[in-house]
């Protein structure tokens, strides 16, 4: 019964009585030992809802720090509603969501807990003289997370410090000013190659200094770099390590000529690439004639392509490049119901994930025999789907708690599935809006 209350307890059409109800329930059983486990379960699934009076967030937060803090990152607490000596933690989350009150953070960055000046010391924004007074903090351990994260010009006196914990921190810092990070290359004592991966500013001497003789690992990180220029680019494509050489492939500035050599031959199962994403029509157009059916795949997995290039691409011969564009919006029914006629198992899924699908063809590509479980599970989060190709989704095991948690399907199906032996398909149907108000009701004690 537990898990039906949590369950109830995030769904978005529980009345504001019954939740007032779970927040009294909840809170009692607080005190007791046999269901505190129970209760903190519950108290956190209601401080997830966005629904809540003043008074019941002030009851949440007043429960457990954990859950204040919760709420001060979620969004309902204000600093309105928070004493900073009572609830310091509470107080720094909302500084770090650049919600708390002008005062506190150089309140904070004095406060005696040193845990909660490391946490301060990694908000954002925080104002001159708290930065000032964290950079000078006694604990060195709060002086490293201040370098690595402040946008504050701190960073440039910091690249001084004795310690080597918090330089390194610093040239990692990617507010820390060029010329600093420049000294730092040359300081002995810091292992630099992996706090500097991640810079775009760097001279090309530097990058193909901190390069050489590195293991792949690295060679890898500074590959995706688009810092790096088109002579280091064209090094690393020829890397003898095949991750370092699919890590060029995702670096935004490689030529598409070397994009194409990359990826012909090679089956990896690409994410959209940066390049790809900045090609420009004409670019894409050359791409998607090139006679390679990987290079025309890169272009099909853009999810803005022009409606006549899009559709090009549904009609390909290689179902790889049908399979990529099929959840492409804007395509149409027909277009949709053929790649399906002309590829079968291969596009099943892919077309389930279009968000233009239909319901009645969601119905259809459930009934497709042979199956593919995949399919299942997009129907069952597809916001077309209908009631039919929902109880379809239950009889798979991954798809039934997305299908239990659809507000499609059938209310007398959610109520039955209220006693689903798996915990949580029962728990995501408590959580289904489309829960009779009569079952919800009952439920609550």
């Amino acid at each position: 019964m537990n898990h039906l209350l949590c369950g109830l307890a995030a769904n978005p059409a529980l009345p504001p009585e019954l939740v007032d109800r779970l927040l009294t329930l909840a809170l009692k059983e607080a005190g007791t030992e046999p269901e505190r486990d129970f209760a903190d379960e519950l108290l956190h699934d209601l401080a997830g809802r966005t629904d809540l009076r003043r008074d019941q967030v002030r009851a949440l937060a007043a429960y457990a720090k954990s859950t204040a803090v919760f709420l001060a990152y979620h969004g309902t607490l204000t600093a309105d509603d928070v004493d900073p000596v009572s609830w310091p933690y509470t107080a720094v989350a909302l500084i770090d969501e650049g919600r708390g009150l002008p005062e506190w953070p150089r309140h904070f960055a004095a406060h005696p807990d040193s845990q909660i000046r490391w946490k301060l010391a990694s908000c954002p924004g925080l104002p001159p003289d708290a930065v000032d007074l964290l950079a000078a903090d006694p604990d060195v351990e709060v002086v490293r997370e201040l370098a690595l994260w402040t946008d504050s010009p701190v960073t440039a006196r910091l690249a001084l410090h004795p310690d080597p914990q918090v330089r390194l921190s610093v040239s990692a810092n990617l507010s820390t000013p060029l010329e600093a990070v420049l000294a730092l290359a040359e300081d002995p004592e810091l292992p630099l190659k992996w706090a500097l991966s991640e810079r775009t500013d760097l001279p090309q001497s530097l990058y193909a200094r901190l390069v050489a003789e590195s293991h792949p690992g690295l060679r890898t990180a500074y590959a995706r770099n688009p810092g790096i220029g088109q002579e280091l680019i064209r090094v690393l494509a020829a890397d003898p390590e095949i991750e370092v050489r699919r890590a060029v492939a995702e670096n935004p500035h490689v030529p598409l000529d070397l994009l194409a050599e990359l990826v012909v031959g090679d089956r990896a199962a690409w994410n959209p690439l940066p390049r790809i994403a900045a090609a420009t029509p004409a670019e894409l157009a050359e791409l998607a004639g090139s006679r390679h059916a990987a290079v025309r795949m890169l272009v099909a997995q853009r999810r803005d392509l022009p409606p006549q290039l899009r559709d090009a691409l549904a009609v390909d011969p290689d179902a790889s490049v049908v399979r990529a564009v099929a959840p492409h919006p804007g395509l149409s029914e027909e277009l949709l119901r053929a790649m399906v006629a002309r590829h079968g198992v291969q596009v099943l899924a892919a077309v389930a994930a279009n968000p233009d699908a239909s319901g009645p063809l969601l119905e259809h590509l459930t009934q497709h025999r042979p199956g593919v479980r995949r399919v299942l599970k997009e129907v069952a989060k597809h916001p077309h789907a209908t009631g039919p190709a929902l109880l379809a989704c239950l009889a798979d095991r991954t798809s039934r708690p997305l299908a239990a948690a659809h507000p499609a399907l059938p209310p007398e199906a959610i109520t039955g599935l209220l006693a689903d032996e798996d915990r949580r398909v029962a728990e995501e149907a408590a959580g289904n809006p489309s829960l009779p108000r009569a079952v919800m009701v009952e439920l609550v004690p």
